[in-house]
């Protein structure tokens, strides 16, 4: 007889209803070999940089690294920047380890955590792949710790106390536990491989692309297009790339790093423009949902047809995203199928998957999107990429916008061309010269390094110089304004008197977006050699303290 009453424990899997298969080892590249033997005989506290272009196979040698110290009766985390970005890796790692892979990121429920938790602390798996939070998984006989994409600003924690960043902590765990610790990417941090050049890390290197060449780059300047008299976003080569494409049936992408169908509305007649009113930013039209949306504090508006302020019909909405492109693609290939990706149309790990499935299985020729599409996809029928604006990422005022903007080009250019088929890049910006977009024409990190290391040299930026990055947020704009004050005046004195040479303050002056979510932000930059002694006596009750922060805006 049944015994109805007997509880059975179901164990929620995060991975069930996703595409797994089973998989071998490849064949590795004598550069591939050569990484492995570096990782796998890499016992001391010393990182190891994996720089390869993309496409050149890190991922396999991650794995065939963690077969190897798995079979020495140890584990190993991967880390990667965003989980909903790298479903395709996620799959690898799975089918060369059935059964043996736990997933840890922000998205699971409560439940799913809960359990992946339990199987992590019973030595249930050999594997933990996750996002910045699974560094501090409950993995016993922990041997080698991957970070992939190193570079990536996701890996900072900044928005909860503690703040601290995946990579230096990963980096500390590996010295405690004297286990190698690889650190993968295309594009490596300006600080990551000065490291590497002055000894701190090993630098392994994988040049080439396996199977195919890296896509020739293009690069389009939009003077000339105005000139020629063409006011549309797409500059006729690419329109003409496009018409090949869907004429041989082959797939392309279109990156744009905004959301959104136009970032301003203004009033010609009086120059109104509609702002949010708990933040300092000009609200965005998104034409699908037909709102005005705040990027900050995602407050929605109703669109606008009148100005509110003068009550002229002259309202107008300029700028550029994703739906906008959408539109003209629309309305300039009708017949063309269309797919957008970006933070609006897949906000879960689960629409990424469904969006990423649609396009893999040829259900669209175009895909438009953020920076979503620019990491880590294995696209193989995607013959052109296309980036519709470089200039929005390299015209922040950030000290690593340059860096930003190179590794967002390099990335998306490494779309194209991963099938049988060979693949071709456009760039299209109005900054041709700049040495970013010359050097990721080229496919060229280290053209690239040279000419960024050599700026921070000059100005004193990291990895030079340490930054500390001071924040205060109040309603009351006076408030934080005279706190910041009383806080400069507290650093010049603590400076002066511990006698801290080449450490100065910037500041304080208001952040870039100086109202977010009904609060005023106030900040400041110190700067030197060693902060430490500094951060050991200065008191900062009510200050958000970011050290050693990824972005200055």
């Amino acid at each position: 007889m049944l015994d109805t009453d007997q509880e059975v424990e179901v164990q929620r899997d995060p991975l069930s209803g996703l595409p797994i298969s089973a998989s071998t080892p490849l064949a590795l590249t004598p550069d591939q070999k050569n990484a492995l033997e570096h990782i796998l005989e890499g016992l001391d506290t010393c990182p190891i940089l994996l720089h390869g272009v993309t496409g050149s196979g890190k991922t396999e040698v991650y794995l065939q690294a963690l077969a190897a110290i798995i079979a020495r009766g140890k584990r190993g985390i991967v880390l990667v920047p965003e989980i909903v970005l790298t479903t395709q890796a996620i799959l690898r790692f799975a089918g060369r380890f059935p059964g043996r892979v736990a997933i840890i990121h922000g998205d699971l429920f409560i439940g799913e955590r809960y359990d992946e938790w339990r199987r992590i602390r019973a030595g249930k798996v050999d594997v933990v792949i996750g996002s910045r939070s699974a560094l501090f998984s409950p993995l016993p006989d922990l041997g080698l710790i991957i970070l992939d994409e190193e570079h990536e600003p996701a890996y900072k924690q900044s928005e909860h106390r503690p703040t601290y960043h995946a990579r230096e902590a990963a980096i500390t765990l590996g010295r405690i536990l004297q286990i190698p610790v690889v650190l993968g990417t295309a594009t490596p941090s300006a600080e990551t491989f000065y490291r590497a050049e002055q000894g701190e890390y090993s630098l392994v290197e994988l040049p080439g692309r396996i199977g195919a060449a890296l896509p020739p780059v293009e690069v389009v300047d939009l003077r000339s297009e105005l000139h020629a008299g063409n006011t549309s976003i797409i500059s006729r080569l690419l329109y003409s790339e496009l018409e090949q494409v869907l004429r041989l049936g082959q797939q392309a992408i279109l990156f744009l790093n905004r959301r959104g169908a136009a970032s301003c509305v203004l009033c010609r007649d009086c120059g109104f423009v509609a702002m949010c009113d708990r933040c300092d930013v000009p609200l965005t039209y998104h034409s699908t949902e037909r709102i005005l949306l705040c990027h900050y504090c995602n407050r929605q508006s109703k669109v606008l047809y009148v100005c509110p302020q003068c009550t002229s019909p002259g309202i107008r909405y300029f700028g550029l995203g994703t739906e906008k492109v959408m539109h003209t693609i629309q309305h300039a290939f009708p017949s063309a199928r269309l797919l957008r990706w970006d933070r609006d149309t897949a906000s879960n790990h689960r629409a990424h998957q469904g969006l990423l499935d649609r396009f893999s299985n040829r259900e669209a020729d175009i895909l438009v999107g953020t920076q979503m599409i620019a990491k880590g996809l294995d696209l193989p029928g995607v013959t052109l990429v296309g980036v519709i604006s470089a200039d929005i990422a390299l015209n922040l005022p950030d000290f690593a916008a340059s860096e930003r903007a190179f590794t967002l080009l390099t990335q998306v250019a490494g779309r194209a061309g991963r099938g049988d088929e060979a693949g071709r890049v456009i760039i299209q910006t109005f900054n041709p010269q700049h040495f970013c977009i010359d050097a990721a024409s080229r496919h060229d990190y280290h053209e690239f390094y040279a000419a960024e290391i050599e700026v921070r040299r000059r100005y004193g930026y990291p990895p030079f110089r340490k930054f500390v990055k001071f924040t205060y947020s109040h309603e009351n704009r006076r408030r934080s304004q005279n706190e910041a004050l009383l806080l400069r005046e507290r650093l010049d004195e603590c400076i002066e008197r511990l006698g801290l040479a080449e450490t100065d303050v910037v500041g304080p002056a208001p952040a870039l977006m100086e109202r977010v979510r009904g609060k005023y932000r106030w900040q400041m930059i110190v700067r030197g050699p060693d902060l430490h002694p500094l951060l050991r006596v200065i008191d900062t009750p009510g200050w958000e303290v970011d050290i050693d922060p990824v972005s200055t805006i």
